[in-house]
């Protein structure tokens, strides 16, 4: 129950984020040994010489391999060493590029509201469409209209 130390909440240095070389972030998301084995081919890591991933007493040494590695390249090196691999790893985004990223514009994950890029509204149900709301306002509203705004 102690947060940092479990397979999916950054406790796993295979499930985990590292800082690249020109200071952007990758994912890292290789749960599977067949992904792992396929990360650390990209890497140029050998598997052989490296503490045994499943032991959570080895996990800081991993990590500490793998924080060096991903220091070598910077993030869109390792982007596109892994593109069309499962090596499970991809690049963070900053909120700027998420919109214009290929995965995200082939899935319409990102809409453009009043000039600006916003998150789809989710989930995506075909009878009943979400749609992005009023805007914010540059002026206070009276609270009483926005609970009525609310349904309140």
């Amino acid at each position: 129950d102690r947060r940092g130390a479990n397979l999916l909440d950054g406790g796993a240095p295979y499930y985990d984020t590292y800082r690249c070389k020109c200071g952007g972030f990758v994912a890292l998301g290789a749960i599977e040994e067949k992904f792992w084995r396929t990360f650390l081919g990209l890497a140029g890591l050998d598997p052989a010489a490296l503490p045994d991933r499943r032991d959570p007493a080895a996990w800081p040494v991993l990590r500490d391999i793998l924080a060096a590695r991903f220091l070598t390249r910077t993030r869109d090196d390792w982007a596109a060493l892994a593109a069309g691999t499962d090596a499970c790893l991809t690049p963070v985004l900053t909120l700027a590029e998420a919109p214009g990223h290929a995965h995200n514009a082939a899935r319409c994950t990102f809409v453009d509201h009043e000039g600006v890029a916003e998150p789809a509204p989710a989930p995506r149900l075909s009878r009943t469409p979400g749609a992005i709301g009023a805007g914010s306002q540059t002026d206070p509203l009276d609270p009483a209209e926005v609970l009525a705004r609310w349904g309140g």
